[in-house]
């Protein structure tokens, strides 16, 4: 399979808004994947839409992101060193098109409930997002929600829909959440990984590469 062009936008980013609205009654809020600054010069300056963009359109909105969840398969979108300093990144590599397995899903899970847990003075909210902030990124809030909070697997996926202003697509993740057995939460409490801090006061240009990062061989990015 080719490999994508280190600069190339994802398919049908273009095709989705920035940013969904806060999941009511939660602290989730689902994006599409921020693209670093060299990616710019290939959209037009309304199509652009990075790390330091999503930090000003949620303040223009007197909201304020703590953690950033990135459930895409690669690492070429943006690394910790493009985020502003001010957020907290984590990163659970999330196969694109199938159900995330238990183990990706209590990853998911102990994320969230330690955010939570270190944040509980507070109302900084928790960024979802795969590539699009739709399929994978629906999957892992709704499951969430139904497993932790025992939400009515309808009515979280009708929240999610409504807050990120488009339906989940895929009939599998859609059958899963609504027929599927309720997930573990064993062990919940305990957080896989530590959250990376961002490296950057202002968004940076890319500077020039000279050894090959660990790239996941995945198609679903």
């Amino acid at each position: 399979m080719p490999t994508k062009k280190k600069n190339a936008i994802p398919d049908r980013w273009t095709d989705y808004t920035a940013v969904g609205k806060r999941i009511p009654g939660t602290r989730f809020i689902a994006f599409k994947v921020p693209l670093k600054q060299s990616f710019r010069y290939h959209l037009t300056q309304s199509e652009a839409f990075g790390p330091f963009d999503l930090v000003r359109i949620l303040e223009k909105k007197g909201q304020q992101l703590g953690l950033i969840i990135d459930l895409t398969y690669t690492t070429r979108y943006y690394k910790v060193e493009d985020l502003p300093n001010t957020l907290y990144h984590l990163k659970i590599f999330t196969a694109g098109h199938e159900v995330p397995n238990d183990a990706t899903i209590l990853s998911f899970k102990k994320a969230v409930r330690h955010f939570l847990h270190d944040n509980e003075n507070n109302d900084k909210l928790i960024g979802v997002h795969c590539t699009h902030g739709l399929n994978r990124t629906g999957y892992l809030i709704c499951r969430y929600l139904i497993d932790v909070e025992a939400m009515n697997p309808q009515k979280a996926i009708n929240l999610f829909n409504e807050s990120r202003g488009y339906s989940i697509e895929r009939q599998n993740y859609l059958d899963d959440l609504r027929t599927g057995p309720t997930r573990s939460n064993e062990g919940m409490e305990e957080p896989d990984q530590e959250p990376a801090q961002g490296l950057a006061n202002e968004p940076r240009d890319d500077a020039p590469h000279h050894r090959r990062e660990w790239e996941p061989q995945n198609q679903f990015l």
